[in-house]
């Protein structure tokens, strides 16, 4: 299989070298590091030419490294059910960067692209209609980002009183900042319903 890769990857970057940055296999998979300009270009080469025949997006992802200049990874994974191929995709890029869509090569990005825009903030051009898809209308941040908080910014509950959903800053109590971190199975002294049948048996 290694050596079918080897010849995959050498052929892709022999066939598109102003692509194609690097390219490596790690854990059986090929992988290819792309120069964001070019990546609508090389996504419909990968299709079409009959050594590739990646015909089935899979998935489209990201990564965040905020100590990095480039922050994000984009990272896009191809299936060729043709050729019994995978191939994974990754573009590095700045947290401004518009990454080209690829919609028109693969309708089915729609979704992926903006589940990315919705967690990172990546926005991505000529994208046909580039909206939040998982959080709700006027939320704030972007959830997957190292740097969001854990508890959000907003709080959404109902209010029985005004009869409508609310949304509030969020304010923790300082009690449920304190963690008993002890398992109660290593040590504590809780009594369990059925404990004192042990102790009469004694």
């Amino acid at each position: 299989m290694s050596a079918a890769l080897i010849e995959l990857g050498t052929h892709i970057e022999a066939k598109r070298p102003d692509c194609v940055l690097a390219w490596a296999i790690e854990q059986g998979e090929l992988n290819v590091t792309v120069a964001p300009s070019n990546i609508v270009g090389l996504v419909d080469f990968l299709k079409t030419d009959p050594n590739c025949k990646f015909s089935s997006l899979v998935d489209i992802t990201a990564v965040d490294y905020p100590e990095r200049g480039k922050r994000f990874d984009v990272v896009y994974h191809f299936l060729s059910m043709y050729l019994n191929h995978r191939i994974r995709l990754r573009l590095q890029v700045r947290e401004d960067d518009m990454v080209p869509s690829i919609v028109e090569v693969h309708p089915s990005a729609n979704w992926f692209e903006r589940e990315i825009y919705d967690m990172f903030g990546l926005l991505f051009s000529g994208h046909p209609d580039l909206r939040r898809i998982l959080t709700d209308y006027g939320f704030r941040g972007y959830p997957l980002r190292k740097d969001f908080p854990t508890t959000g910014y907003t709080e959404v509950r109902y209010d029985e009183v005004e009869k409508r959903v609310v949304y509030e800053p969020v304010s923790l109590v300082q009690e449920y900042r304190q963690f008993d971190f002890m398992s109660p199975w290593e040590g504590a002294k809780y009594v369990l319903p059925g404990d004192e049948k042990q102790e009469e048996a004694k």
